[in-house]
């Protein structure tokens, strides 16, 4: 009732006008121009120059414009009036010299059907800056074909691939494990990107190293004529941003992140038993920069830099006493990481349809963990274990045990990598762009672990006649230390015809591993993709329909496994027995663009997964080591629809909805997973995903913005009773009571819905000139805690049998809503 009212209420306080932007000498209407409006919003010319806005009947209001090659524009908009001119002035005199407009290199982000959907700037700041943790893969996760994850999983699946297989890349710069807390966010803050871009269609051989998606992220660029500075207070964290220029040639933007969880931990613990453990809070620190230098006219140098960590600390100690166990038990855990990476770009321009680009850089992760655990336990043998074991218990009625177990690891990842770029535009729609690219990575594990294992003890169990099993310590330590070179081409053609009926990319990129372990070589043979995509401009300008396309794409993948680099030499894997995992992807897609900024975009799929590595677990005595393959398969397909209201006054957003169907297969199963069908639904995969972006805007100082999600469950086991077994302690020879439970996989037993909802509403204030803009904000993430929709198998006493509250399956929710405020100052 309060949005309606407010809504009911826009027209006492506002009005529309138009505003047209003219050449101040020729009277030229300039397409394109963008224009800023009193309140942030960005609008852009049509081609007669025009644009309608809305801005306040009572009070006079500045509005800016930009055009490249002018100067920089402001109109005063008085009280009354509905249609203005903003005349703009060319940026100096041009002797001797061509105007130049530039437009972005062929591959930047841009929303393309068949290929890519892109988020600008505006749109991050609508649907990422909100919440405890303002991500940009908040935003990535609300796009069709990316399925649901959780609130604290940057790691989705796309078009039903492996949520591994998702491959970041920032400024042309592949970026490994580019998260905080082990996956739970990523390290893209929305006020250090520009625009992000998911590819998960037939995109182009431009960039590789994956078969599911390519998220591309372009970092912000600084102001080359304006200081400016942003400052972001909030209950979970502080921003900081300043924007210097450079002489009007460019500019250097430096950007810091601090975050402070306490407030939230202690909350937690008032509802959740196991955060009452938790003894650092989860952190994130993290600082960015970004600069850029117009050396000549035709040469522009960048540099981006990134250094950031996280960690969380916890200590669980209890003691329990009940008629059936007595335990003690304490543990420690400690995570720590750190991450960077620096980017240095050239682009020069050696003739005026040529762009070269040059990119170098390094980058590192490390990641330690630290977790030991003690337990004492005491526990009465069951009426029915001792009927069937008595010979074996002494005479005993219970038993006491004690274990200890330890893992300590440290993971190092350094890279170095460099790509070199054409783009040649060769007149009459064609463009040639051919590159290549070298990546060095270089992957060190060093762990050393004590913990305690159970295996079938054959010989008992024959003498017995029933399954018996052997519990035992095991201590080992691992120093991997290999080594990647990664080494791409690739070469495309473009063709688009003229008015944009008829276009066509097709295009080959080469793909090689050269992998060096330790003691060891292993040689791999190249990948070769072509890809190819048709574009159809249908119709164009027929009443309310602006224009309707259709995309046609087909072609191949291919990426390695981040297990891969835990091989040694006594993996056995032979030369060219290392293959890469293919994918050969096809679509079809239709794209419908309306009056008023609507458009409806469909888009079908198949894909094809082939040579796909996995690791299976084999026994090997009484033990299961991992066996490394390469000849996994996937059959996937599926359809994405989204229902799209471009930037309006009012109201704006987004519908989108994703069928998928996936299948993997494994022929080599595991014998831990023997159970497994030659077919299976991955742990991941989800049938529909739905997701609502709604941003209402009743008033200029007030706005809401609404997330809503509904996701179909994952695949859930069949289980079935809790039966107690035999177990004989190594050291002691003492034989006790374990309970364990039959799981098997189930084609159609699903967990329930997932709904996540979340609200944040802002206020805005703006000075009249329009230079500063400042919000507060109240977020509600997780609104629909409270709503038990999901069916999970439940967990057990693994010493008692007796069943639990807790969930046998990992959850990257909260149980409770999470509250948040903020405060955000703009320069």
């Amino acid at each position: 009732m309060l949005i309606l009212l407010l809504i009911g209420s826009i027209p006492l306080y506002a009005r529309d006008i138009e505003v047209t932007v003219e050449d101040s000498d020729l009277a030229l209407p300039l397409e394109g121009a963008r224009l800023r409006s009193w309140d942030g919003q960005e609008y852009t010319c049509d081609e007669e120059g025009k644009v309608r806005l809305w801005v306040p009947d009572d009070r006079q209001v500045v509005i800016q414009a930009t055009y490249p090659g002018y100067e920089n524009g402001r109109l005063l908009i008085p009280v009354q009036g509905s249609s203005f001119t903003l005349l703009l002035h060319l940026s100096g005199i041009l002797e001797n010299q061509e105007l130049v407009i530039e437009a972005s290199r062929p591959g930047v982000s841009e929303t393309r059907s068949g290929r890519s959907v892109a988020i600008s700037n505006e749109e991050l700041s609508r649907t990422a800056e909100i919440g405890i943790v303002e991500d940009v893969m908040s935003s990535i996760k609300l796009l069709p074909g990316v399925g649901y994850a959780g609130m604290f999983n940057a790691m989705p699946s796309i078009r039903g691939g492996s949520p591994g297989d998702l491959v970041a890349v920032m400024d042309g710069f592949y970026i490994e494990q580019p998260y905080h807390w082990g996956g739970g966010v990523s390290i893209f803050d929305p006020r250090m990107v520009q625009s992000a871009q998911l590819s998960h269609g037939v995109f182009s051989a431009r960039y590789g190293h994956t078969i599911s998606g390519l998220l591309e992220v372009s970092s912000k660029k600084p102001s080359s004529t304006e200081t400016e500075l942003e400052l972001g207070l909030s209950s979970s964290a502080t921003n900081l941003n300043l924007s210097v220029p450079l002489w009007g040639k460019g500019g250097v933007l430096l950007m810091g992140k601090l975050t402070y969880w306490d407030p939230f931990v202690w909350a937690a613990k008032q509802f959740v038993e196991e955060v009452r453990y938790i003894t650092t809070a989860p952190y994130i620190r993290s600082g960015a920069f970004a600069a850029h230098y117009r050396l000549t006219q035709d040469m522009e140098w960048t540099l981006n830099g990134f250094i950031g960590g996280d960690g969380m600390a916890a200590y669980y100690q209890n003691e329990s006493r009940s008629a059936g166990l007595t335990s003690t038990s304490d543990m420690r855990f400690t995570w720590d990481n750190k991450l960077g990476f620096l980017i240095m770009g050239m682009t020069f321009n050696p003739l005026p349809l040529m762009v070269l680009k040059a990119t170098a850089g390094a980058g590192f992760h490390r990641a330690d963990l630290e977790a030991q655990m003690e337990n004492h336990v005491e526990v009465p043998y069951s009426k029915d274990f001792m009927d069937r074991f008595g010979d074996e218990l002494q005479g005993k009625t219970s038993y006491e045990l004690d274990t200890a177990m330890g893992d300590r690891m440290t993971e190092l990842t350094v890279n170095y990598q460099g790509r070199f770029d054409m783009d040649w535009d060769l007149s009459k729609g064609f463009l040639l762009a051919a590159g290549v690219q070298e990546l060095y990575s270089q992957w060190i594990e060093e762990e050393q672990a004590h913990i305690w294992q159970e295996t079938v003890d054959t010989d008992k169990s024959l003498e017995q006649g029933t399954t018996w099993y052997i519990h035992y310590p095991l201590s080992f330590s691992n120093d991997v230390r290999n080594q990647g070179f990664f080494s791409s081409a690739y070469t495309l053609m473009e063709y688009t015809s003229p008015q944009q009926r008829f276009g066509a990319e097709l295009g080959l990129r080469l793909d090689h591993l050269s992998f060096v372990g330790k003691d060891f070589t292993i040689q791999t043979a190249p990948a070769f993709n072509p890809r190819l995509n048709l574009d159809f401009g249908i119709l164009k300008n027929l009443g309310p329909l602006d224009s309707l396309s259709l995309t046609l794409g087909t072609g191949l993948f291919s990426s390695m496994n981040t297990n891969l680099i835990y091989i040694e030499q006594d993996s056995g894997i032979e030369d060219f027995a290392m293959k890469q995992s293919r994918s050969w992807t096809s679509i079809a897609g239709t794209k419908l663009d309306f009056a008023q900024g609507y458009s409806v975009n469909i888009e079908a799929y198949g894909k094809w997964v082939f040579d796909r590595s996995y690791m299976s677990l084999v026994s090997r005595g009484n033990e299961l080591v991992p066996e490394y393959r390469f000849d996994g398969e996937g059959r996937i397909w599926g359809f994405d629809l989204m229902l799209q209201k471009l930037d309006a006054r009012y109201w704006d957003g987004w519908v989108s909805y994703s069928f998928t169907h996936a299948r993997y297969k494994n022929p080599a199963r595991s014998d831990a997973d023997s159970d497994e069908p030659d077919w299976y639904y991955p742990s991941f995969h989800r049938f529909h995903n739905l997701n609502v972006v709604l941003n209402l805007k009743p008033l200029p100082s007030f706005h809401i913005a609404i997330r809503f999600g509904l996701a179909s469950g994952a695949p859930k086991s069949v289980v079935g009773a809790i039966s107690s077994y035999p177990v004989t302690v190594q050291d002691s020879g003492q034989v006790i009571e374990k309970w364990k439970r039959a799981s098997s996989y189930s084609d159609t037993e699903r967990d329930g819905f997932a709904i996540p909802l979340d609200i944040k509403c802002s206020f805005f204030r703006f000075n009249a000139q329009g230079k500063v803009r400042s919000e507060i904000y109240v977020a509600v993430e997780n609104t629909l805690a409270f709503i038990k929709t999901r069916v999970r198998n439940t967990s057990f006493n693994s010493y008692t049998g007796q069943e639990e509250e807790g969930s046998s399956t990992a959850s990257y929710e909260l149980p409770i809503p999470m509250i948040s405020a903020g405060f955000k100052w703009t320069y």
